[in-house]
């Protein structure tokens, strides 16, 4: 379990770092310069995200249950999954509607994937981790949301309804390709095991 908390630590701390030490962000990048900055920031982030990982499958050996969701809650999870990996594909695409009334694909794509997940996960270590996720996006939104009145940060131009359906298609087919098999194969359990 300690490994999984520094990984989530490790791995979230600095996906915050100009949220909470915007400082230190400003004077890597003086010294490092921003093609220095943006490498070290990858590779830490792997690292991190390694840890993370390996943090959190050793501790799903370990951990019991907090709560036992009833079978429901995974068939709402599902659906809210087929959401956030349509969020998560405009985030990636030009900016279409989707993009621009969400505002932040992305980052609500994590919150989405994340409360998804609580709701169909009990043991500690998932709590833990999706709980994380679920807390580190709703402080990056705000932060988001504060920089953008700031004036600090412009939000993506709409480009064209095109990539709406794009978004749709290519989440739709994430979606059904993690429901199938992939989610199994990479996790170790069936989205669709009850």
């Amino acid at each position: 379990m300690a490994l999984l908390i520094i990984g989530i630590i490790l791995f979230l701390g600095l996906h915050l770092v100009r949220v909470i030490a915007p400082g230190f962000r400003q004077s890597m990048i003086a010294s490092l310069g921003e093609n220095g900055w943006r490498i070290a920031y990858s590779v830490v982030s792997i690292l991190s995200l390694i840890v993370l990982i390996y943090g959190f499958g050793q501790a799903r050996q370990v951990t019991g249950m907090l709560y036992n969701p009833p079978v429901w809650m995974a068939h709402i999870a599902i659906t809210l999954m087929l959401i956030a990996l349509i969020c998560l594909a405009a985030s990636l695409l030009p900016a279409g509607h989707i993009a621009v009334r969400t505002k932040h694909p992305m980052v609500l794509s994590v919150k989405i994937w994340a409360f998804a997940h609580l709701l169909a996960n009990g043991e500690t270590s998932s709590v833990l981790l999706f709980g994380a996720f679920l807390a580190w996006g709703v402080i990056l939104r705000i932060s988001l949301k504060r920089r953008q009145r700031a004036g600090e940060l412009k939000l993506r131009p709409f480009v064209s309804g095109k990539f709406d359906l794009y978004a749709i298609v290519i989440g739709a087919v994430a979606w059904a390709l993690l429901i199938w098999r992939v989610h199994e194969w990479l996790i170790g359990v069936s989205p669709l095991a009850m």
